[in-house]
């Protein structure tokens, strides 16, 4: 029933996962995952919340124990107002010893520490702690996924739903790689010390030594996060972050065949990311040439062939263009590129509805035509702030 109720809700279009395979082309072990209905991926800078890539961002997926942070956001809110202590003792009722492992294996009346259930959960990925705490934080599990729903709109996660703790199968606990990468950024950006939970290796629980599931804090230079995620109708999911110098990246990666591709995908899509943004700061030191911020649902958008240049205009003419530009509203945001007009113009038309006038381009790219969503009529510093404040995917069009 699950399957079935995932094949419904989850229906990638074909030409995304063309897309998929065009922006991620140099990564071979991604190969078996972008041809997957399941597969969807995001990758964000966490300290600005640009996106670099992202691909069936939005399509609905079963969080599976990715859906644990969530848990672990409430808990590390709890103790930042009070409500709990590291010592605070849990007690563990008959419906959260009961749950199906990834397990301790608490036993009905027994307690556990709040800090030893963190460990617990970033590490064993265990359930029954899980619905322990959510019980003690929601006063029932039921009661606590509505909180955690709750709290995902806050956030901004606007298509999730919780109903569990843990992730355990329900066909009505869902999200989207972009929900979770929001998420992923809350944890480090709200809770920056306790943040260093999820950087734990082991944990040790009554003489025994557990070691996390997450391998990539092991294998991929600066990892120190965040969760993984697995129930067979999902696939083996993981957010991931880890920091190079002064950047922080954010992957998350839904419908993983195996841990293995899995782990090995996100680690290539971080290393590309980690490129990316060291010929982005470049490129931001040689010129004032606006970024693309993300893709929409489709194709990056593809400059066309470069051709030489007319001599430039003497500095004040430039100066006086710029600012007359900048003045009468020429520029314009880039908001998608679809392979539909009527796609693109529905961006469009949302976009403009608060910033300036909709309006799409078609353009042809290796023998395809594609369509641009723009909002145009803007001036430079609109235009700059439209982007800066956009949660999806956004370039600024200079005139």
């Amino acid at each position: 029933m699950l399957q079935n109720g995932l094949t419904a809700v989850c229906r990638a279009g074909a030409f995304a996962l063309a897309a998929a395979a065009l922006l991620f082309s140099s990564i071979p072990s991604a190969q078996a995952q972008i041809g997957s209905s399941r597969y969807s991926a995001v990758v964000m800078d966490a300290g600005t919340g640009e996106e670099l890539f992202a691909i069936n961002a939005d399509e609905p997926r079963y969080p599976a124990s990715l859906t644990k942070m969530m848990t672990l956001y409430l808990t590390f809110e709890a103790l930042e107002r009070g409500r709990l202590k590291p010592t605070t003792r849990i007690r563990v009722s008959r419906h959260a010893a009961g749950q199906e492992p990834s397990k301790l294996g608490l036993r009905p009346g027994s307690s556990i520490a709040v800090r030893d259930a963190i460990l617990a959960l970033v590490t064993k990925s265990a359930n029954d702690v899980a619905a322990a705490l959510g019980e003690r934080l929601g006063g029932s599990e039921v009661q606590f996924g509505r909180l955690m729903t709750r709290k995902a709109r806050e956030l901004g996660m606007r298509n999730t739903s919780f109903r569990n703790a843990s992730g355990l199968p329900d066909a009505n606990q869902v999200t989207t790689a972009r929900d979770m990468a929001i998420l992923s950024r809350a944890l480090i950006r709200d809770f920056p010390q306790r943040y260093a939970y999820f950087n734990a290796r082991r944990f040790t629980w009554k003489g025994h030594t557990i070691g996390s599931h997450n391998n990539i804090l092991t294998e991929y230079d600066g990892a120190d996060g965040i969760k993984t995620g697995y129930i067979r109708a999902s696939g083996f999911n993981l957010a991931a972050s880890a920091v190079r110098g002064n950047t922080r990246l954010i992957a998350v990666v839904f419908g993983g065949a195996s841990t293995a591709e899995r782990d090995d995908h996100v680690m290539a899509l971080l290393d590309r990311g980690f490129a990316e943004r060291r010929r982005s700061t470049d490129m931001m030191v040689a010129s004032a040439t606006p970024r693309l911020i993300g893709t929409a649902h489709a194709a990056p958008v593809v400059a066309p062939p470069l051709r030489k240049p007319p001599p430039p205009p003497k500095p004040a003419t430039a100066r006086k263009r710029q600012a007359a530009a900048a003045a009468r509203g020429e520029w314009a945001v880039q908001v998608g590129a679809f392979t539909k007009p009527a796609d693109a113009r529905s961006a469009a038309r949302r976009a403009a509805r608060s910033l300036g006038t909709a309006h799409v381009e078609r353009v042809r790219v290796d023998g395809k035509w594609f369509y641009r969503a723009q909002v145009t009529g803007l001036s430079a510093t609109a235009a700059r702030r439209a982007c800066k404040a956009r949660r999806g995917p956004c370039m600024v069009v200079e005139p």
